[in-house]
């Protein structure tokens, strides 16, 4: 068996059977991205706003030399800090698989101390055991794939807290690294979806069924802080996930089909015969 491939089309990932190449599921984010998310208007808003005040003097010497120069400026506001906090997040999630992995790490770039430290204090106090990391999770049954980032063992009392000595319940966790700003409900979306799938398949393209679950948890670290929250990932959010599962093919492809073309229609200007005699 080959190894998972993925591709980028219309805005969306998709992975790439390994045995059947003509079968393309799509990337679970991409799924989850279906969900209305209205708050984001705002935001584009408010990330140009703040970008035109904080360097009014700049922008407006880029409009005396180039307007459209400065609109497309201050209109990638909020691309460019989002494409920045994702490099940041992509190489934190490197550095927290060489960790959990054992590897020696050494100094790190300045950006990415805080979450190393907090990383280690994370290791230290729950002390988890790696099952998997960054395999892919596959469904046959409902056509969607995605990259997890772990599949953790970690030991808890009676309250739920984690013993690092081990001395608890081992629980089988899905777990999610997060960097951005706070938790938000649909990592249980993402976390669901992972683990309701039928199957895991390692980069080598080995696969095997994926295990049965006693929940998922998100570590959330930031420069300042970090958290190790249970998240909920049952039927109910499953079935919210299925639900964007099928958005997503509206929005692929069925919406491109519904309106069909024109049985009758107006070609151009009415002309009366009143007009035609007044010419």
């Amino acid at each position: 068996m080959g190894r998972v491939r993925t591709i980028q089309r219309g805005g969306s990932r998709f992975y790439i059977h390994p045995e059947r190449p003509e079968i393309k599921a799509p990337g679970v984010t991409s799924v989850v991205s279906m969900l209305p998310k209205p708050f984001l208007n705002f935001w584009y808003a408010r990330m140009t706003a703040e970008l035109a005040v904080d360097s009014l003097p700049f922008v407006a010497q880029m409009a005396e030399r180039d307007r459209q120069g400065a609109i497309d400026y201050l209109k990638g506001a909020a691309r460019r800090y989002t494409k920045l906090r994702a490099d940041v997040g992509s190489d934190a999630h490197d550095l927290f698989e060489r960790m959990i992995r054992g590897a020696y790490v050494g100094k790190v770039h300045p950006d990415l101390e805080p979450y190393r430290v907090h990383f280690a204090a994370f290791l230290d106090a729950v002390n988890p055991q790696l099952v998997r990391a960054e395999d892919v999770a596959w469904s046959d049954e409902h056509n969607y794939a995605g990259s997890f980032d772990a599949v953790v063992r970690v030991w808890l009392d009676d309250e739920g807290k984690p013993t690092p000595d081990r001395s608890g319940t081992p629980h089988l966790l899905m777990v999610d690294w997060k960097t951005s700003k706070d938790t938000y409900a649909d990592v249980a979306l993402q976390m669901s979806a992972y683990a309701n799938a039928d199957r895991i398949i390692a980069p080598d393209g080995t696969s095997e069924p994926m295990p049965t679950f006693d929940g998922a948890a998100v570590l959330h670290i930031t420069p300042d802080r970090w958290a190790f929250k249970p998240v909920c990932i049952g039927a109910e959010v499953f079935s919210v996930f299925l639900a964007l599962r099928r958005v997503f093919d509206w929005d692929r492809e069925l919406s491109k089909k519904v309106v069909g073309a024109p049985i009758a229609a107006r070609t151009g200007d009415l002309v009366t015969g009143t007009q035609r005699r007044s010419k």
